[in-house]
């Protein structure tokens, strides 16, 4: 409402200035709501030399055609007297006024204007209205930063996705939309606001369905322990449109945070899930203890053992028919483990030689020293030096010699590796049979 006034009344003062005013006036108006009444008055600027350019300067900028109201330097006026007085005149009128000061001065007031007058007051009117919707539509969506909002698809344009979210557009972007995900106009779809920028069209808001937040702000919507805050998300991974990956923790004792996010038979997540299209969700318990943290991550498999290792690295063991669901697909749910937990993860069965992993580990942390280095350097560019000389008969006989001498080596390795992968199925059909 005090926006719509003052919007009538910068027209009323537009609309007086363009029939009854001089240029350089300032006007402003006041309306009485209940009469519908106008006052005018007129606003001038209380001054005193200090605030005024001289004679001097004022010729030596028409001079140059350079006539300002307000020199940059030292912001000094060129004095105006619709716009300007003297301070001593204005306390003629205002006792104890000072200098820079405004004087109100009443005017007559007028009800009949011409056309062109009325036509400036509706231009300024339907301008100042919809800054101010504009303003009001920032303001309020700025708010709402980082939050779920419920759209409609109105229209596609080449790789970005228009929404309706009520008083205004919102933009999906191509990257923040779901591998897969299709879109047709008048589908309804909940959306995450990543941004909101203010620019000379209007407020520009950016939506996502590919942020992981999403699905935290869709289990607060569906789940009231987690809008209640008795139970925590703690962290989110996610491969948008495939799979998620979400650590519940729970703040009141005798709260289950897995069940209380799954719902009465599944309800409450596969509400979630077909908000997402499809996308499969993993509920996974946090707990403080990296072990056990790191071993519920890898659900749904069944882990054995899980061994610390410094730098946030552990090895995980599991059973020989549970390696490939804990690896996943393309890597996918131990890529996923990781991401969830900070932690680089090793999975490994039974039959892998835990000893590797702890040699890789301590050669890592190993200095190599000085004198071993500069050797090391030395033979390498020993050998760069040898691979760019031209090659003569005597030193390709040498070659064909060393590569003589290496095949036996090659040949014992290659029988020794078809001997470890006969032990290996062979302990894999025992395992079945004792299963």
């Amino acid at each position: 409402m005090d926006k719509v006034v003052e919007t009538i009344e910068t027209a009323f003062a537009a609309a007086y200035k363009k029939d009854y005013g001089k240029k350089g006036q300032i006007i402003k108006a006041k309306l009485n709501t209940q009469t519908g009444a106008v006052e005018f008055r007129q606003v001038k600027i209380v001054t005193d030399e200090s605030m005024l350019l001289s004679e001097e300067e004022i010729k030596a900028l028409e001079e140059d055609h350079e006539i300002k109201e307000i020199d940059d330097d030292d912001r000094r006026v060129r004095f105006n007297p619709e716009k300007h007085i003297m301070v001593n005149d204005a306390k003629k009128i205002v006792p104890g006024i000072s200098a820079g000061g405004e004087l109100e001065i009443p005017l007559e007031s007028k009800v009949d204007y011409g056309r062109i007058a009325a036509q400036t007051a509706k231009q300024v009117i339907l301008q100042k209205i919809r800054e101010a919707e504009r303003d009001m539509v920032f303001q309020e969506f700025k708010t709402r930063e980082d939050d779920v909002v419920s759209g409609v698809v109105q229209r596609i344009e080449g790789k970005n996705v228009f929404l309706d979210i009520g008083k205004t557009l919102g933009i999906l972007p191509k990257e923040e939309q779901v591998p897969g995900e299709f879109y047709r106009p008048g589908q309804r779809l909940k959306v995450y606001i990543i941004r909101v920028e203010d620019s000379s069209k209007g407020p520009a808001i950016f939506l996502s369905r590919a942020y992981p937040k999403l699905i935290s702000k869709l289990f607060e919507l569906e789940v009231p322990e987690i809008s209640s805050g008795q139970v925590i998300i703690k962290s989110i991974a996610r491969e948008a449109g495939f799979r998620s990956k979400i650590a519940v923790f729970s703040q009141v004792p005798g709260v289950d945070p897995i069940g209380s996010a799954v719902g009465q038979r599944g309800a409450r997540v596969m509400a979630v899930i077909s908000e997402l299209g499809g996308e499969k969700i993993d509920i996974i318990e946090y707990s403080d203890e990296p072990a056990l943290f790191v071993a519920n991550s890898l659900s749904p498999a069944k882990v054995l053992e899980v061994k610390v290792l410094p730098k946030s690295r552990a090895i995980v063991t599991v059973p020989i028919d549970q390696l490939s669901l804990a690896i996943g697909k393309d890597g996918q749910n131990v890529r996923l483990a990781a991401k969830l937990t900070g932690w680089k993860i090793d999975v490994r069965s039974p039959e892998d030689p835990i000893e590797d992993y702890e040699e890789e580990e301590d050669a890592e942390e190993e200095p190599v020293e000085n004198e071993e280095a500069k050797e090391k350097l030395e033979e390498e560019s020993e050998e760069k030096e040898k691979e760019s000389e031209p090659a003569t008969s005597e030193t390709i006989k040498e070659e064909e010699k060393e590569k003589e001498e290496e095949k036996p080596e090659k040949i014992e390795k290659s029988e020794k590796a078809k001997k470890a992968i006969k032990k290996m199925k062979k302990q894999q059909r025992q395992l079945k049979e004792a299963e």
